[in-house]
This record gives C-alpha cells, sequence and structure tokens, in this order.
C-alpha cells in the first residue's frame, strides 16, 4: 500500500471513531439534557467541550437527581408517620373522652338516685305503701267475722263474701294459723272479688267504689298479718 493510500485510510478511521465517541457523548447526556432542560453536554455550570467531560456531567445530574428523589420520598415518609401518629393520638383522645363521658353519666345518674335503700328503709317504705289496717269492728280478730262496706254487700257479690267469710272463720278458729293452699286460694278468691267491683264500676259514686276497693286490698293484706 502506498504512503498516500495509508494516509487517508488513517483520516478516514479517525473521522469514523471520532463520530461514534460524539455519538456515544450525545446519547449519554441526552436523558439528563432533557431532564434539566439544557443542551448537549449540558451542566449547571456550563456546557461540556468534551464526550468525557458531558459523560461526567450526565452522571453527576442524574446523582443529583436520585438525591432529590430520596429527599422527596425521606419527606413523603415522615409525613405518613406523622398522619399516623396523629391517627393514634386522635383514636387515643375519642377513646378516653367516651370511658369519661360515662364515667361522669354514671355518677351523675349516682346523685341522681341518692345513696341504696337501707333494709330499714324498704321496710318502713313497704308499711308506707300498705294498705291501712282493719279496725276490730272491720274485722273481728277473735270471731273472724268482716263487716263490708255498704257497696261490696250488694247480691252479686255474695259469693266472694262467702268464701272469704270462711276463711276468716276457720282462721279464727284455728287460733290464727293457716294453711298455704288456704292462703293461696283466698287471695285468688280476693283477686277475683276485685276484678267483678271494677266492672261494676259505673254503678257507684267514686268515694264508695274507691271506700270499697281499699277495704278489699286491706282485707288481703290482713290474711298476711297475724290474727289476734
Amino acid at each position: 500500500m502506498s504512503s498516500h493510500m495509508a494516509a487517508v485510510f488513517s483520516r478516514r478511521r479517525y473521522a469514523a471513531v471520532s463520530s461514534v465517541v460524539a455519538l456515544a457523548g450525545l446519547v449519554a447526556a441526552w436523558p439528563v439534557a432533557a431532564q434539566w432542560g439544557g443542551g448537549f453536554g449540558y451542566n449547571r455550570g456550563g456546557y461540556a467541550s468534551t464526550a468525557a467531560q458531558a459523560a461526567d456531567y450526565g452522571m453527576s445530574e442524574m446523582m443529583r437527581a436520585q438525591g432529590y428523589q430520596n429527599l422527596q420520598n425521606s419527606e413523603a415518609a415522615k409525613n405518613w408517620e406523622q398522619a399516623k401518629t396523629q391517627e393514634i393520638q386522635n383514636r387515643l383522645r375519642w377513646t378516653e373522652t367516651y370511658f369519661e363521658m360515662r364515667k361522669v353519666n354514671r355518677e351523675a345518674k349516682a346523685a341522681e338516685q341518692g345513696p341504696p335503700v337501707t333494709q330499714e328503709q324498704a321496710i318502713r317504705m313497704a308499711k308506707m305503701a300498705a294498705p291501712p289496717r282493719l279496725g276490730s269492728t272491720q274485722l273481728d280478730p277473735v270471731t273472724g267475722h268482716v263487716e263490708y262496706p255498704p257497696v261490696l254487700m250488694d247480691d252479686i257479690y255474695a259469693d266472694y263474701r262467702k268464701r272469704l267469710d270462711q276463711f276468716f272463720a276457720d282462721r279464727a278458729a284455728a287460733g290464727g294459723s293457716v294453711q298455704y293452699s288456704e292462703m293461696r286460694d283466698f287471695q285468688s278468691n280476693v283477686s277475683k272479688f276485685i276484678d267483678v267491683l271494677k266492672q261494676n264500676v259505673k254503678n257507684y259514686p267514686a268515694g264508695d267504689y274507691g271506700r270499697a276497693r281499699t277495704f278489699l286490698d286491706s282485707l288481703a293484706h290482713e290474711a298476711r298479718m297475724p290474727s289476734g
């Protein structure tokens, strides 16, 4: 090969290699240039003069972008943790408020109800709620004779009066003792007596009906009390 041809071949090979290197530099720098808005081989300090410098600039920009992304990820993680902590604190405060309100409600109810009723108070209230005791002229403790109010002397109540009279007469004869079955039958007869009286309430003045009703309640109460 002549020296002329060798020189031409050498120049062509150099030009081809230079083109490849320049193209490689362009390809390496293009993503960074596209990201940061610069031109070929652009860096915050200026333009690269060589392909190697452009590659270095591109690598530095990629590292800078990666660092920025890591910073953003870190901030996002901190924000998430803060939000989660705030949510837990809000739930804790809600739970504390809920149980505090229940405690206040219980205390308010207890204050309204007052202290528990003692046994002596319960007995006293039961006595106050009980119907009045019958006098000896209304129920003879010796013979068991019952003196009914005029309303209860109507013929429609004759059968019920007969059963109640028999109970008190038997109790007086037995010295005040009665069997459980006798007490049960007696209370049943009193309840039926009251039911029939209610059915005829329109036939009596209010005062007369009230006295008759109270008398039957007292009579049922006397059956539970000691005779004599």
